[in-house]
Formats: C-alpha cells, structure tokens, sequence
C-alpha cells in the first residue's frame, strides 16, 4: 500500500459571530483556503483528483452542496469533483481520513481534504428548523438510551463529574489556551498557516478574533455558567467561530510528477464510537485503539492536539492517557482561537503539522470528539 502525504496545510485566521469574516460568504470562505493549498504546495490545479468538504450545518449559504460549490468560487477547473461530509465537530478530520486512504488505495493521487463553517451565516441548528415537534431522535433511539434528547453540554458536564473537575480547574485550563493563543500568535507561529484574507473595507484579516489577549482568571471566572449547578461557563468553552481549512495530501508517485515537498506523512488512522449520551469522552478511547494500532507509546508522540470543545474533555484525554500537558495544544485551542466545526479537523492538522516543524518534533496526534459518541484520531509524522 502506497504512503500518503500532506504537502501543504492552511487554515484561515477565525472570526468571532458576528465578527470579521461575517461578510464573508461561506462558499468563498472556502474557496480562499482551497486555493491557499494549491498555492503553497506549487502543483497545477487540474492535477487535484476530488475535493472532501467538512461541514457540519449543510443548510442556508452551506446547503446545496457547498463543496462543489467551493470549487467553482475557487481557482480549481471545473472538472474537479467535489463532495460534502459530515461527522459533526470531526468533519474535516474525517476529510483527511477519507483523502489519505484514497491515496493510499492507490484510486487516486492528489486530494485536498477541507472544511468549512460560517457560524454566523449559518448558526448551530439552521438545519434542524421545521415545522413544530421536529425532532431527528425517534422514540426508538431516545427511548434505547433512556434520554428525552442528545446534549454535547451535558456530556460535557458529565464528564467534568467523572473526572472530579471543578469550576476552578476548567477556569484555569481556559486561561491556559488563551496565554498559549497569544504567545503563539505574538511569536508568528501561525503565519506558516494562516491564509489572508482581504475584506471589504481593505483590512487584512490575518489574526484569530476571538484570543483574549488580555485574559485573566478573575474575567474568566465571572462568565455566567451555561447550567444551573454546572461548572462549564462559555468562558471554558469552545467560542462560535467562523473559518476555513484544507490539507492537500498526495501519493509519493505525485510528490515525484509533481515535484512536490512534503511536510508530513500519514501514520495511522482511526475512528471509534461509543457512548451517545455522555458523547464527548470518545476521543480517550479512541486514542488507545490508534496507539495500539500504530505500535506506540503516548511518550513516542511529540505533540497532541485535542480538540478544545469543552474543557473536561481535553482534561480527561490527559489524565486517561497519561500525556505530558506541555505537549497538548501547545498553540492554544478552540476556547481561544473558535471552533469552526466543520473546519476545525484540518485547521487542527495545519496547526500540527506547522508546530511540529516549528519545534523539530517527529511524531503528531490530533483527535477530536464529535456529536453523537464518535471521535477521530490522526498520527502524522513531520518530514
């Protein structure tokens, strides 16, 4: 079986609701890091073989296939095909699941796997509008599980029950992602990944909005709770975000034709589920499995990254697996830099894959947790 490659991986800089890229049409939010990929990596267009779009609310300016339709607001001829996935908050990590193991099935050469959300042009639950009492759950899959509905906030706090995680130490993690952000931001870490973008009013949007630069545990700490009784706060949640993503990756047969020069190579793959209900504690387990899999110690990886949605569960990743805190989300997470959903499996991987570059690290574990029990994990290896 041939290897597969990523020779480039770019993300855009998130905006806040509301914020920057708000002007920014979705399939053109795409289109700027489609063609971003294809720039940095010096191939030809009509050389990519298909186009795998993460996106998780396939409704209003995302619906009608905003993959395809990204391709035609692109750079990339006509005749590439496109197509639009969704596992949930894991989309565009899926994407590249799905990319590498075309190229690695030997069916095709050169893909760019990619994601997008515009959370502000098309907010969590447009695609769940209807008529009164629509429900997507029926009484056989809510009745099963013993729920009136499926939360990925009450998983969330349950899983801060089940870690034994206090308001305090969730507070304290928020405050860590937003030092990390800033640091990294201030120390061009980000520039290898980040694409401009050039707005209406002439300013070059090149920095995440939603970092609190600022920060301070006595501000975080007074963010009202989401539950009565909880201890997650938005302060110690992920933000609404929008952004944009893609990874090209590629058989060494391309990097050949193509002259290519790659930043890293696919290790292992892997995707579990598991519990519906408390949802988001998937991605521990399903480290295991890829460790396992792969023939490696958490001591053999050189950086994680997990995804921030909720504090407890990058907490839990930690304690579960053993790993190194100073490894984990070494640039900040999502509770500072947005969680594009469905953009947010490849904007992980650009960053991983820059950081481990940036620090002369080998070996790179991304994984995410993802609505409905199910959790991606990615080993890479920097080159």
């Amino acid at each position: 079986m041939t290897q597969a490659y990523i020779v480039s991986a770019v993300r855009t800089a998130g905006g806040r609701k509301s914020g920057r890229l708000a002007g920014v049409h979705p399939v053109d939010l795409a289109a700027i890091s489609l063609d971003a990929a294809v720039d940095r990596s010096g191939i030809d267009p009509a050389a990519i073989d298909d186009v795998i779009m993460g996106c998780v609310t396939q409704a209003g300016e995302q619906s009608l296939h905003v993959g395809r339709n990204a391709v035609l607001a692109s750079k990339l001829p006509q005749s590439v095909p496109a197509v639009t996935i969704d596992r949930q908050c894991g989309s565009s990590q899926q994407a590249i699941q799905f990319a590498a193991q075309a190229v690695m099935s030997g069916t095709q050469d050169v893909v760019i796997a990619a994601g997008v959300e515009s959370m502000s042009r098309a907010p969590m639950g447009l695609s769940m509008v209807a008529e009164k009492g629509f429900q997507p759950f029926p009484p056989s899959v809510t009745e099963k599980y013993g729920v009136p509905f499926f939360s990925q906030f009450i998983g969330a706090e349950m899983i801060a029950a089940k870690y034994g995680y206090d308001r305090a130490r969730l507070d304290a993690y928020a405050l860590e992602s937003h030092r990390r952000a800033s640091a990294a931001t201030q120390a061009g870490a980000f520039d290898a990944e980040i694409v401009p973008i050039e707005l209406e009013d002439g300013e070059i949007h090149r920095v995440d909005e939603g970092i609190r630069f600022d920060a301070s545990l006595e501000g975080i700490a007074s963010v009202k709770l989401l539950k009565e009784g909880g201890v997650i706060s938005a302060a110690s949640a992920s933000q609404i975000c929008d952004g944009s993503s893609a990874v090209l990756i590629v058989s060494e047969a391309a990097l050949k034709d193509h002259g290519l020069t790659p930043l890293a190579r696919i290790h292992n793959l892997t995707v579990t589920a598991g519990d519906p209900v408390i949802m988001l504690e998937e991605p521990l387990f399903a480290t295991d499995k890829a460790l396992k899999r792969a023939g490696m110690n958490i001591a053999d990886i050189d950086l994680y990254e997990v995804n921030e949605a909720f504090a407890p569960v990058p907490l839990a990743w930690l304690e579960h697996v053993g790993a190194d805190p100073d490894r984990l989300n070494v640039h900040g997470g999502a509770i500072a830099l947005g969680h594009p959903l469905g953009a947010s499996g490849a904007k992980l991987m650009a960053t991983l894959v820059h950081a481990l570059k940036r620090r002369g690290g080998r070996y790179g574990l991304q994984t995410m947790c993802e609505g409905g029990g199910i959790a991606n994990v990615t080993i890479v290896e920097a080159l």
